[in-house]
Formats: C-alpha cells, structure tokens, sequence
C-alpha cells in the first residue's frame, strides 16, 4: 500500500491577507495570476492543457478549485502542479490539490527532502531586521511536508513538464532548490520568491500590496548571497512582464528600472542590517 501524503505537524491556516486576495489577473494570453491571501501563483496554458504553478497558503485547496473550475470550466484539472519551492505559502493546498486531480508534482532535486518529509528548512528569523510580519514568522509551519511519491525533480536539461516553450533557472538564496520560469518568446517570467513586489516582512505593505520590487522575504532567506546572484541572472534576461510571488505583476520600464537597481543596489535595498542569517563580510 502506498504511503499516505501528509503535512506537517505545524500545519496550519494563517490568519494574514491583503486587499488582492481572491482576484486574478492575466498577464500575457495564457498565464492567469491568481492571490491567495498574502501569495500569487500562476496556472500557465489553455482550457485544455494547462498547469498549476506554486499552490498556495496553508488550508486554501477549496479556494484554488473554485478558481481553477471558474477559469477553465468545471471539472478541469492541470496537467501538473510545478513548484517554484518548498515554503509553507506556496504548498498549503497541495496535497488536497493532488488528491482530487490525481497530477504529479515537479520541484528542483534539492527541494525534494522538503517535500518527502525528510528534512525541514530553516527556522524563520525572527530576529531579522524587518516589520510585524517577520515577529511574526515563528508561528509560520517549518516542518516537512511528505508528498511521498507523487513528487519528481524538474528535467535536468531546463525543460519544464507539460510547458514546452518555458525553460527553469535555478535562482537559489531563498531557498536551496528555488525555481523560476522564463518564456523567451514573449519574455514573460514567473519569479517565485526570488525577488517580490511588495515589502514583504511589513504587515500593512502586504496588506495594502503597496508596489516596490524587492528581495526575497527577509525571514525565510538564508543564503543572501546565492539570493543576490540570482537577481542578477534574472534581471540579464530582461523580461518583459514577471509574476511574484508576493505583490503585484510589474512589466515595462516599472520593471526594467527596478530589476536593474536591485541588482546594482541589492545590499542597501534587500538584505538586512542585522538577523541570525546576515554576514555581509562575504557579500560581493
């Protein structure tokens, strides 16, 4: 007999949000942006082959169906569930989601011991320089989630399972295996959390989404410089359009500008003056 999927221990509903909960937008023909609560993820194709990128925060399953069946009719179901990564706010609906279409799950190899309950990540910082959200950060599940095995490692060659005209760049720092998506027809990029739209660690930022591009999540990023190099690679792609994890859409010149002074200027706007995490002595 197969073994059970479960979460962890901790696992539990967040009580934050912001004002874009519940809303999606498209931002190209066949890539709908969907929040839940404080997080976006992204279902990529047509009515009849499509994906389900990231999925969501902790107790959000029902949430995710309706919009799915909205968007794309009822009884539709993905070819795939692809995660950008591991952290509780973008798997809080997943083995729910995985239960009722019966789809397999795809995430980078060194994000698999966190997704086959064999390790945990590393405890939020608490500590961090940063607002309420990052206080608020040890209530936030830390232990692993077995997805046992309904969850594979992405191609190693950079193709991305039922999306043949996306490739995947490892963008680590947030977390080891962190992912994001690159579509080099129309130049549209589906971040994660390797950089955000939003101040993320500042309780009314997130919930007004007030726009500001900026680092990864300040609490849960533990390898800044890894996280400083992948702003770099992302920003030499020059997207068009990109899809957060966290915040609003941005595209264009808004884009452009603010992708470039983060890259340039990734110590003074991203990392922290101080946290458990932070060793700018070797930042370069």
């Amino acid at each position: 007999m197969d073994k059970e999927m479960e979460y962890g221990k901790d696992y539990k509903f967040i009580p934050v949000t912001s004002i874009a909960s519940g809303l999606g937008q498209l931002v190209a023909p066949d890539v709908y942006c969907y929040t839940n609560q404080v997080v976006n993820m992204c279902v990529v194709g047509t009515t009849d082959h499509f994906v389900l990128i990231d999925a969501g925060m902790p107790r959000s399953s029902d949430d995710i169906l309706s919009m799915v069946e909205e968007q794309y009719g009822n009884g539709s179901r993905p070819k795939a569930i692809i995660l950008t990564h591991g952290h509780f706010d973008h798997i809080g609906g997943i083995i729910e989601l995985v239960n009722k279409w019966e789809v397999p799950v795809y995430a980078h190899e060194l994000e698999l011991p966190y997704l086959r309950g064999e390790k945990s990540y590393p405890l939020p910082d608490s500590t961090v320089e940063g607002g309420m959200v990052a206080k608020m950060s040890p209530m936030f599940p830390n232990e692993p989630i077995d997805l046992t095995n309904h969850v594979n490692p992405l191609p190693p060659n950079g193709s991305v399972p039922e999306m043949p005209e996306w490739r995947w760049i490892h963008t680590p720092g947030h977390s080891p295996g962190h992912v994001s998506f690159f579509r080099e027809e129309d130049r549209t990029l589906i971040v994660g959390d390797a950089f955000v739209t939003v101040k993320q660690d500042e309780l009314y930022k997130v919930f007004t989404q007030q726009k500001e591009i900026n680092g990864p999540p300040r609490y849960l990023t533990t390898d800044w410089q890894a996280a400083w190099d992948s702003v770099r690679e992302l920003e030499k792609l020059k997207p068009l359009v990109a899809v957060t994890g966290h915040g609003a859409p941005m595209s264009g010149k808004e884009l452009e500008d603010g992708l470039k002074r983060l890259g340039n200027q990734f110590e003074t706007i991203a990392i922290p003056d101080y946290g458990q995490y932070i060793n700018k002595n070797n930042l370069h």
